[in-house]
């Protein structure tokens, strides 16, 4: 019994701050709609650009990210592997591109785009040395 308990407890916890990125951006958008929160776009190439791993690791990653977009944003992360091993499945490798084509036509990376549940384009933000708090309040100036 000792050692179930701190089982759970990690269980639980880990639970309480998973994110919740959208599989798809139909999802996302779908998403946005029924629950009338903002859209988080973010182009990233997840295993090639350093920006964006560090924007993963302080901001994406941190606890109180976490805590915050679970009730205030929906999350999607349109991602541009480069190796093989981290390929994406067809479906959403032409999804993302359309996206590219669409939101970030001058292939900047990273990128985060806040949008409505119009998908009308709120703000856009880079890569930024700040804490997941400051972080946080650049998103939400863009919903202003």
């Amino acid at each position: 019994m000792k050692i179930v308990a701190p089982i759970l407890f990690f269980f639980f916890s880990v639970c309480t701050f998973a994110q919740d990125w959208k599989e798809t951006y139909a999802e996302a958008v779908a998403s946005s709609l029924d629950e009338n929160k903002p859209i988080i776009l973010v182009f990233a190439g997840s295993d090639w650009c350093a920006p964006c791993i560090k924007l993963d690791r302080s901001i994406w990653q941190s606890d109180e990210f976490k805590s915050y977009s679970k009730e205030n944003y929906v999350l999607y992360k349109a991602d541009f592997p480069r190796k093989k091993a981290n390929r994406l499945s067809d479906h959403l490798t032409e999804q993302n591109a359309t996206l590219a084509d669409r939101y970030n036509p001058q292939g900047h990376f990273p990128l985060v785009i806040v949008l409505n549940h119009e998908e009308k384009v709120l703000g856009k933000l880079g890569y930024k040395k700040a804490t997941p708090e400051n972080y946080i309040s650049l998103l939400n100036n863009c919903l202003k």
